[in-house]
């Protein structure tokens, strides 16, 4: 729904603060600092409404994916990363009318702050919450205005690297208060929400992009993990670059992601080779395997993709059937795991494909 920001929490991009030296101690905020709400238009409540239902499906998003991420960091080795477990955005993030709305609907200003945090994360732990201002990380205050993802990404990638915990300053109720933020370390994939309604999710390697359609298709948090969990063993099994669809299913999401997609994009298989039957097979065997080791329910994957392929087959263009047509193969792949999972629980085995 957005546009790309740095990358550097958990999830997808980052974080940005205030430009002078924070105080040693919590300060009222002066009156000056609270930017006015611009006058409230028809169009400008409906794009406020509009930015508040898409930020309420990327916090789904972001809560079903947090195990996922955290709880498979050995499963992911070179894809695992030190990661802060939260996101942030500041007005800039979104364009023309949506800058305006962000600030109706979000309080948003030029000051980034939290827009999400995931369970089980440092941040979680550490007490940050959404709409936490961010100003200063170990005393080096953060930068504001129109590309303070950007450059925040690049005081944060150094600290995340070295340190364990990371002291924050951040604004909160008017007053700023420290908070020191261990580290998270996690799958370091990006999930993204997709501003269409077609029913798929795509993966290019790094990311995990989930359609606001397919979020209304799975209901339920199991579900929606079944979804997450396919796409990041597609990125571990690095069947992106195999296929050679990097750039293609890259391209894809960053249309996805915007406020604004063009939709002409999705006339057809938008590029999008459909992926064979042994990738298919392969990726859902790990998917289980990390479905069981984030806690989910790994019995009912099977009847979801039975479902979603009867209810959008193959035939149905640019459907996520349609990238993955080799259902059986894929519910084969799924049965064998499920009952290897279940042997190696009742062992008391490690959780390892």
């Amino acid at each position: 729904m957005t546009r790309k920001l740095a990358l550097v929490g958990l999830a997808a991009a980052l974080l940005a603060g205030c430009a002078t030296k924070p105080p040693a101690g919590p300060k009222v905020l002066p009156p000056e600092a609270v930017e006015a709400k611009p006058a409230l238009t028809p169009r400008l409540a409906q794009a406020a409404d509009y930015l508040t239902t898409m930020a309420g499906l990327q916090d789904r998003l972001y809560q079903v994916a947090a195990p996922l991420l955290i709880q498979n960091a050995e499963l992911c080795k070179s894809h695992s990363r030190n990661l802060l477990g939260f996101t942030a955005k500041n007005r800039f993030s979104y364009p023309g009318e949506y800058n305006e709305a962000a600030h109706v609907a979000f309080g948003m200003g030029d000051q980034l702050q939290v827009t999400g945090v995931l369970n089980g994360s440092g941040a979680a732990r550490a007490g940050l919450r959404r709409g936490d201002g961010l100003v200063a990380a170990e005393g080096k205050p953060l930068p504001t205005g129109p590309n303070a993802s950007t450059l925040a990404g690049a005081v944060f990638g150094p600290l995340v690297s070295s340190k364990a915990t990371i002291n924050m300053t951040i604004a909160r109720d008017g007053a700023q208060r420290q908070l020191p933020v261990p580290v998270t370390r996690a799958c370091g994939f990006a999930i993204e929400l997709g501003n269409s309604d077609n029913i798929n999710s795509y993966a290019d390697g790094n990311r995990i992009l989930v359609t606001r359609g397919m979020l209304a298709f799975a209901p339920s948090n199991d579900e929606l993990a079944y979804v997450l969990a396919s796409g990041m063993a597609h990125n571990l099994l690095g069947h992106a670059q195999s296929m050679r669809q990097t750039g293609t299913l890259g391209s894809m999401i960053d249309n996805l992601v915007s406020v604004r997609p063009d939709l002409s994009l999705l006339i057809g298989s938008g590029g999008i080779k459909a992926m064979s039957a042994d990738a298919d097979a392969a990726a859902e065997h790990l998917a289980i395997y990390l479905l069981a080791r984030a806690s989910y329910k790994i019995d009912g994957a099977d009847d979801f993709w039975k479902r979603l392929a009867a209810a959008y087959p193959a035939t149905v263009m640019n459907g996520y059937v349609a990238n993955h047509p080799n259902t059986q193969a894929r519910l084969n792949a799924i049965t064998k795991a499920q009952a290897e999972v279940k042997s190696k629980q009742a062992a008391r085995q490690p959780l390892v494909p």
